[in-house]
């Protein structure tokens, strides 16, 4: 787990809520650049993978198993670690490196004068590997926001891997933090992380600008896939709008 100090935390008050961000299209557009080319090097891992040694896995058993990892464990990492030896590092190191990340990178200005208006300690909880979620913070000027910064690869309980939506793994995060739920604001685009933090009792804020299609497509009602679940607290088109949704979140 790697910490960033935020100085502008010194006087942060037991009773100042503590809000948990994620990155990829929470504080930036992923699905521009990043996610696409995240998912060619996951597709290209896994067809060698999947392969008989010689002929690399076709595309629609690649698609179907990472399709079926990421629904089940809520990362494709989890699923490739279980069921095939891999070791996460590998896999998240041949999967997260880009030559040319900044150029990538879309988001919206203003951040780090937003982040610094919410009252309360900020955290990233990002199910993306530490490197790669540096180098976007500090191309974003929000590595000095948040006074933790907990990526995939500290996303462990009893020495097993356990990303978001892991109920274990964000119990352990209020454990470790001596934090109570209710302190807790979870900020995120993906709703299964947002249901499992509202069942222990946390706040949720769904962010919806970067959705596509595809991220939507396993909802129970696409023709109402924007529309606010019971457990979502609110739901805003960007975090940019969290300050005057803030009556909703305490």
């Amino acid at each position: 787990m790697v910490s960033f100090i935020d100085r502008a935390d010194v006087n942060i008050t037991r009773s100042s809520p503590v809000w948990l961000f994620d990155l990829d299209n929470t504080l930036h557009n992923a699905s521009h650049a990043i996610f696409p080319a995240i998912m060619a090097g996951m597709n290209s891992y896994l067809a060698h993978l999947l392969g008989d040694g010689v002929t690399p896995a076709s595309d629609d058993v690649v698609n179907a198993t990472r399709t079926l990892y990421w629904q089940r464990y809520g990362a494709t990492t989890l699923g490739v670690v279980k069921h095939h030896g891999v070791k996460a590092e590998h896999f998240l190191d041949a999967t997260h490196h880009f030559d040319d990340l900044q150029t990538m990178i879309r988001h919206e200005r203003g951040l780090r004068h937003l982040l610094r208006r919410l009252p309360g300690r900020k955290i990233l909880l990002t199910n993306a590997p530490h490197r790669y979620s540096a180098q976007v913070l500090r191309h974003l000027g929000l590595h000095r926001q948040f006074s933790q910064h907990i990526a995939v690869e500290a996303m462990t309980v009893h020495r097993q891997m356990r990303p978001k939506p892991s109920k274990l793994l964000l119990r352990k995060l209020m454990r470790h933090h001596k934090l109570t739920p209710r302190r807790c604001i979870l900020v995120e685009d993906t709703l299964a992380n947002l249901r499992s933090a509202r069942e222990l009792g946390m706040r949720t804020a769904w962010v919806t600008q970067y959705l596509t299609i595809n991220d939507l497509a396993g909802l129970a009602h696409p023709q109402k896939r924007l529309i606010r679940p019971a457990y979502v607290d609110v739901k805003v088109k960007s975090v940019r709008n969290l300050p005057a949704r803030l009556h909703r979140l305490r």
